[in-house]
């Protein structure tokens, strides 16, 4: 682990290797320590670079703003520390928002984009987020590190794992993010990112409203087909939104399948990178693009994305799964 003092706070970030540049984004509550297994193999062909965001891992936890934008400018200020100009940047979940808005905020300084299992594709989200961004839910989680909490904790994570649904597939990663919100400081960073792009009703930030955007940027989407966070069919709808892209769908996974099948992920990846050019940036062709606009609404403003009946963002009802995973999560014991 390595670190940097940016703007008065402590950065840490993991970099191995040599070639052309990979920026690693994880997700909410988790650390670069996720993307550990996946960094050897990598590192065999690229400069990997893999930071704990602000308020994650090792980095510091500062009260600060944790939105998805002040993130893309935090790790802006960290490739231009180490010297870095360009970079494929992969982002996953919350890190796949954040990668799509460095690609939107400085697009001169991205090759390509790929988004695995990514945040901000549409409203749905798992019910147990909704549950923990709603007012006041951050009590609860101090409870959770006492010692009958973290019982109450665990005997949760064993049911999942157990219950046959989709969260359950990833329960150890669920247990590996639980254990890493041990003080105060985390928790609270924890909240306030959570609460950046997500609230009871569901996700509040769409990547895709400016996509059209990247439209000639390389991009690869890849998701498990049983996620339980962010439902597979954001794949193909986001797939659908972005001419060019790619779409990729790991069988039996879940919302991580860079860990349910690694050896896949890297290669997906290598070939990804080996069969497609650096994005290049025109500024006169950007300026175009904002001004045609972005594609057209529905009629309650939402995305309509090419080949997609139902609009982007609209409100989706919570099934009978959801219903009961909010109540296990509202009930279960402290």
């Amino acid at each position: 682990m390595q670190f940097h003092t940016i703007h008065g706070h402590r950065r840490a970030y993991r970099m191995m290797g040599e070639g052309p540049a990979l920026l690693l984004l994880h997700g909410i509550g988790d650390s670069s320590r996720g993307w550990v297994p996946l960094m050897p193999a990598l590192a065999e062909h690229f400069t990997v670079i893999a930071p704990d965001l602000l308020g994650h891992g090792e980095s510091a936890k500062p009260r600060a703003d944790y939105s998805v934008a002040a993130y893309a400018n935090g790790m802006r200020d960290l490739l231009e520390v180490l010297g870095v100009d360009r970079a494929t940047v992969v982002g996953h979940s919350l890190g796949g928002g954040v990668a799509a808005q460095i690609a939107y905020q400085y697009p001169d300084r991205v090759d390509r984009l790929v988004l695995v299992a990514t945040g901000g594709v549409s409203r749905q989200v798992s019910p147990v987020l909704r549950v923990a961004a709603a007012p006041f839910a951050e009590l609860a989680l101090p409870p959770l590190q006492w010692p009958l909490g973290r019982l109450g904790a665990a005997v949760l994570i064993e049911v999942l794992r157990r219950s046959g649904t989709d969260l359950g597939r990833d329960y150890k990663e669920v247990r590996r993010i639980f254990k890493g919100l041990p003080d105060g400081a985390a928790r609270t960073a924890f909240t306030r990112t959570l609460r950046s792009v997500v609230d009871w009703r569901g996700q509040v930030v769409t990547l895709l409203d400016r996509s059209y955007l990247v439209e000639t940027m390389p991009i690869l989407l890849l998701w498990g087909d049983h996620d339980g966070v962010i439902p597979v069919e954001h794949a193909r709808v986001a797939h659908a939104a972005i001419p060019g892209s790619r779409l990729e769908i790991y069988e039996g996974a879940g919302h991580f399948p860079h860990h349910a099948d690694p050896e896949r992920f890297v290669k997906d990846l290598r070939s990804f990178i080996d069969e497609t050019e650096p994005s290049q940036f025109h500024a006169d062709r950007w300026r175009a693009r904002l001004r045609e606009g972005r594609p057209e609404r529905g009629p309650e403003g939402h995305l309509m994305a090419p080949g997609v009946e139902a609009p982007i963002g609209a409100d989706t009802a919570v099934d009978e799964a959801e219903a009961e995973a909010v109540e296990l999560v509202i009930n279960s014991p402290t």
